[in-house]
Parts: structure tokens; sequence; C-alpha cells
């Protein structure tokens, strides 16, 4: 497939998900606060959505801004982030995180790679949720079901489970005011009908377009 054609494949994948999810939103309630938002993106990895919101209400009880984070206590940082699991590496994270928004960018959220990079526990994927959902800089969120579903349409191999690499390449066959809302789209759509074990190839209505559910008829 050319990269037209794959352009073209995107797009009409995203014309469907459009109609199934208008107004597509962060699985994360965060409510608005790029700080909180960065932090639940790091107890996010290996963890859903569901439980991070959860746990998130008693962290950000206790814990209500980056300077608050900063001054915590490890330990019970450590305590209340236990059930996203990782917990000893997460709290690190996020603790240290804050202290280096308060120490380099004055508690202000940084709105480019480099510098959302350079903070601890922050890699690509949550950087591209930042610079999307916060700043509208367009950025395409590789997640598990990103990751998934595009392989499954045949935008990339089916194989390919990097997600630089499948950033890499779905990047331009999203224009970029249209890819966070693509991701937040794909997500939920991993979760209603593309799972990952049982695909509901048969309720699909975006199976026209999709080679894997070519391949299982």
């Amino acid at each position: 497939m050319t990269v037209k054609q794959k352009k073209e494949r995107a797009e009409a994948f995203h014309a469907v998900l459009k109609d199934l999810y208008p107004n597509p939103e962060c699985a994360l309630l965060y409510g608005g606060d790029p700080w909180r938002l960065l932090v639940m993106a790091r107890l996010s990895a290996q963890c859903t959505d569901a439980r991070v919101n959860i746990v998130s209400e008693t962290l950000f009880a206790e814990f209500p801004t980056a300077e608050a984070m900063a001054e915590g206590e490890l330990a019970r940082i450590e305590s209340i982030v236990r059930p996203c699991g990782l917990f000893r590496t997460k709290a690190q994270s996020i603790k240290q995180m804050s202290v280096q928004l308060l120490e380099q960018h004055g508690g202000r959220v940084p709105d480019t790679m480099e510098e959302l990079l350079a903070l601890p526990g922050v890699g690509r994927k949550i950087a591209n949720l930042i610079l999307g959902d916060i700043y509208g800089k367009g950025g395409v969120v590789t997640d598990t079901h990103c990751i998934r579903i595009g392989g499954r349409i045949g935008l990339y191999p089916e194989s390919l489970k990097d997600p630089v690499k499948v950033e890499r390449m779905l990047t331009p066959l999203i224009p970029s005011e249209e890819q966070s809302d693509f991701c937040h789209r794909i997500v939920q759509f991993g979760r209603d009908v593309c799972s990952a074990r049982t695909p509901h190839c048969d309720i699909c209505p975006a199976k026209g377009l999709c080679d894997h559910a070519k391949k299982k008829k």
C-alpha cells in the first residue's frame, strides 16, 4: 500500500470513529490541570485508566499541587500509588518531576517534546499526550490500543509493536490537528469493539477497511 493509500484508509477509518465517538475525551480525569495529567499519565503505565482515576482522587486530595508533591514524603506517595503497580518507581518519578517542574519551569508543564522528555519518567507517549491535550500541538499517543488497531487496519504490519516506530508511521497519516482526538477515539474503540483477544469483527463498522477482518473470512 502506498503512503497515499494509507492516508486514505486512515482518513476513512477516522471518519468511522468520528461517527461512533463524536465528542472524544481523555480517559484520565485530570480536570484540565496539566500537572495532574502528567502525573496520571505516569501512573497509567501498565495500569488501567479506571484504576488511575480512583487512586488519583486520594493522591490529589493529599498532594493537590506540584509544590505539595515535591515536598511530600516518598513513602506516603508510594503507599497511595501502590495499587497502580511499579509503585516505587512511579512514586519517585512523580515526586522528582514535580521538583524539576518547580526548579526549572516555574511549576509550568513545558510545551516542547525536548523539555517534556527531560522530565523523570516521561517518554514520548506521555509527551505526545501533553502536547496534544494541553497545548493542541498534535501528537500520536501510541498506547496498546493504538498500536494494535493501526496494525489490524493495515496502516503498518500487524506484527509491529514498537511504539516509536508506530508513532513515526502514523504521524504523517493523521492531520496534526486531529491526532489527539484520533488517539482518544481509538482507545475507546479498542475497549468497545476491537479488543485484544476477541475483536468483535462481526459488528465492527470498520471491517470493510480492515486487513485483519478480511483475513478472518
